[in-house]
């Protein structure tokens, strides 16, 4: 018997979303180097290739979430987008050379990042309506990464590269269904409520960036992310050649995102306790730790605890990042927020990581994690500052 969306809690919906992107980004993230690798291009050229959209975040992604707000309902721009991405990712296959596959994956992940903090504002304002933790449904997206993640990892024992691009595409493509099919249909402004102008949308957004405690709280959030970036770029090449195992990589991924959903599930009421300030602190303290430990090229069996590091310097930080912009910001600019948010974390800051990480890779090998141990540690002090600060 067929289920119609309308009978489906706005959490199920927002969680089926998380879901079938996250099936794409847990094949993306990982394995997306080892696409490229086959393909002919060289530790550099990947770096290059991976931080052109980070770096263009900061200025695409504000400007995407402004267009997103001048739609009457917040699930047409998120299809829109959807579609945007499976475009760039099928014209890879067709690509050829650096420049080429540089265009489709710039379209592609422009695209897709864009969609997360549009999903946000939706699963945020919901949650506080219809009383359920935000988490849950983000959870639900982290516990499809690892399904993604393990299986592909077995597919690629037995299948070429190639494999990873048209599952990206097909994931694409069903979030743009997802959207359109199954997502509440909440509206970008209120009944009754005069829809604001692109001039004062884009004014909106400038007030964003003269608040210093904005500012901060964004730059910091975002050197703790993006000190994520050779780990996301570079830990299945590293990894393998250390001589662990395909399956293995996709198991030492799985853990990661494992206690990234443990955290979002069940420390809730932890969480809401320590506030996102302090949050930001133990994000900041666990992301110097953890890659300072990984330059050293640790064991496969402390490779495991280390991983479960990934509760605080991701999931944590991450939490504490919604929450912090959420509070800092006006209602009427809460997509441009959360995209401002997310284009320094997920963005300029990763970016600016990943086009490190190349050369890293080429020069220093897993060394290359201390120059992600320095920014964790500059993430640390943004966090303490803003810590005193609210204070």
């Amino acid at each position: 018997m067929k289920v119609s969306p309308r009978f489906l809690s706005a959490q199920a919906r927002l969680g089926l979303f998380y879901v079938v992107s996250y099936l794409g980004t847990g094949v993306s993230l990982p394995y997306i180097a080892t696409y490229f690798r086959s393909r002919g291009l060289s530790g550099a050229e990947i770096g290059a290739v991976l931080a052109v959209p980070l770096l263009a975040r900061p200025f695409l992604g504000p400007g995407l979430a402004v267009w997103a707000d001048g739609f009457t309902l917040r699930r047409t721009p998120l299809a829109l987008l959807a579609l945007g991405a499976a475009a760039g990712y099928l014209a890879m296959a067709f690509a050829s050379g650096f420049w080429g596959l540089l265009a489709c994956w710039l379209v592609g992940m422009t695209c897709l990042t864009t969609l997360t903090p549009l999903i946000d504002v939706i699963t945020l304002r919901r949650s506080r309506l219809d009383g359920f933790n935000y988490g849950v449904p983000r959870g639900a997206g982290s516990a499809a990464f690892i399904v993604a993640n393990l299986a592909m990892g077995a597919i690629l024992a037995v299948m070429a590269p190639s494999v990873i691009a048209a599952w990206i595409t097909a994931a694409a493509i069903g979030v743009a269904l997802v959207s359109v099919l199954v997502l509440p249909p909440d509206r970008v402004l209120e009944v009754g409520v005069a829809k604001l102008g692109r001039a004062e949308r884009w004014k909106g957004l400038g007030g964003l960036l003269r608040d210093r405690t904005f500012v901060l709280a964004v730059i910091t959030a975002g050197l703790i992310q993006g000190a994520h970036a050779f780990y996301y770029g570079f830990s299945a090449l590293l990894w393998r050649k250390q001589g662990v195992p395909d399956p293995m990589i996709g198991v030492l991924w799985g853990v990661g995102v494992a206690v990234e959903v443990g955290f979002m599930w069940f420390a809730e009421p932890w969480r809401r306790k320590m506030g996102p300030e302090k949050l930001l602190v133990l994000g900041g303290g666990a992301a110097l730790l953890r890659w300072t430990a990984y330059a050293f090229a640790p064991p496969l069996w402390l490779l495991f605890p280390l991983q479960a590091l990934h509760a605080l310097t991701f999931a944590a930080s991450f939490m504490a990042s919604l929450r912090l912009i959420e509070r800092l910001a006006p209602p009427q600019s809460a997509s441009a927020a959360q995209a401002i948010n997310s284009a320094l974390s997920a963005g300029f800051m990763l970016g600016v990581g990943t086009l490190a990480s190349g050369p890293l890779f080429d020069a220093f090998g897993t060394r290359g994690y201390l120059a992600m141990a320095a920014m964790g540690g500059l993430g640390l002090i943004g966090a303490i500052t803003l810590l005193r600060r609210t204070r």
